[in-house]
Order: structure tokens, then sequence, then C-alpha cells
């Protein structure tokens, strides 16, 4: 039988100033795609609100658009695919195996406080399935807690985009909070490689995370081995 991974992508489309356009980083879909593709998965999406998923505009400029994306944005059908994202009360998460949090700015906003998206990471968590982010994506996992009332990150290794990472961006000034130092203050173990923007992939068992966009491959080829 198929495995089936949802991909959680966000419907914020700006900062907090509205002529500053955000959204999903659309290398840490199509690149995570493509891998679980490879192995004949099924794959879903589902965002906070359902609907559409904007797409962040520094993310589809040389040389950070890839041939992977590329060839997101010129498929009518999988561009379809992001303007008709379910909402959570769509979703059995019985049905899946694996969640995967995409990141971009945008998720910053929107994640964290979606109760829906936490229902299904419970369920799937509690049910012995995979829960994995890359980038900003870790951000969907700040506010989950499981049945017993704990957080699903207190005491688990983790990582996602750091700080310096945001600092070297650019747009630190512009971040609602600093997401490594709200991991570390739930109670997570948060790590980071040596250098800046290279692939780096934790595993704390089925916790899997990685810390920036060259880290989404690497994320889901640890995510498809562990199914």
């Amino acid at each position: 039988m198929s495995k089936h991974i949802l991909h959680v992508v966000t419907n914020v489309a700006h900062y907090d100033d509205p002529s500053h356009a955000t959204g999903l980083w659309l290398s840490e879909l199509s690149h995570a795609w493509d891998v679980f593709a490879a192995r004949r998965f099924e794959q879903s999406l589902v965002s906070p609100r359902g609907g559409r998923a904007p797409l962040e505009p520094r993310a589809l400029k040389w040389p950070l658009l890839d041939a992977s994306a590329r060839g997101w944005l010129n498929d009518p059908a999988r561009m379809a695919l992001l303007s008709t994202t379910a909402r959570p009360d769509d979703i059995d998460p019985e049905t899946f195996d694996a969640i995967y949090f995409t990141g971009g700015h945008g998720v910053m906003w929107d994640f964290p406080h979606s109760a829906g998206i936490q229902a299904i990471t419970r369920n799937l968590w509690e049910r012995g399935g995979i829960v994995s982010a890359v980038c900003h994506g870790y951000c969907g996992l700040l506010n989950t807690r499981l049945s017993n009332g704990s957080l699903l990150v207190a005491g688990r290794k983790i990582t996602g985009f750091s700080w310096t990472e945001e600092i070297l961006a650019g747009v630190a000034k512009e971040m609602p909070y600093n997401a490594e130092a709200q991991m570390k203050a739930r109670g997570a173990h948060y790590d980071k490689a040596f250098l800046p923007f290279v692939p780096h992939v934790v595993a704390d068992g089925r916790l899997i995370t990685g810390q920036n966009p060259a880290s989404a491959k690497a994320t889901a080829r640890r995510i498809s081995d562990l199914l």
C-alpha cells in the first residue's frame, strides 16, 4: 500500500507591512514532492484556511528558482493544487503516514495558531506517524500539544531557519518573533549547521526537520527512508 504525505502550506501573502509580499517558498515544496513522487507516495496539500497558497517572490528569481520549482510554475495542474488547497476540516488524518510543513516567511503568521493543523499533527504523531518540517515550517510545531497536554517539541531535537539566517537574509527586523528562540523557550533542543544556508537535517525518532531551503531534499529523503 502506498504511503500518503500531507504537505502544509501557508495562506499568508505578506508581512505585517502589506507592501512586502511573502508566501510559500516553492522549492521547499517542489523538492520534497519530487522525492516523494519518485517513491510513488500519494501526496496532498492543506493550509490553515484552505484555498490559495501564495508564493514567496524572492524564491521565484535566479538563482533560487531551479528546475524543480520552474516545473511547478510551468505546470497548470500543479499550480491549480496551490489555488485549491484543502482546509483542515477536509482532512482525515487517519489516511496519512506523514505530515510535512513547508516554509516561507508567511507560515510564521498562520501556522502556529491553526488549531485544525495542530489536531491533524497530534493525531498523526500519536498513531505513530512522521511529523516533519523544513525551514520556517517548524513554526507549525511551536504550539502543538499532545493529548496529555505536553508540547510535542519539548525535550526533542529540532532544527529550522536560524536567527542568524534571518539576519543575513536582511529580514530580521520584520519578523513577528524569533522562531529559534521560541523553540528553545518551549524546551526543544535546537540545533543548526556551523555555516548558514547549507543543508542540515535533524532526526529525533519520528520527528524530522530541515534547517533551510537547501535542506528540503535531504529532509524528504530521511522521511522516505523512515517510511
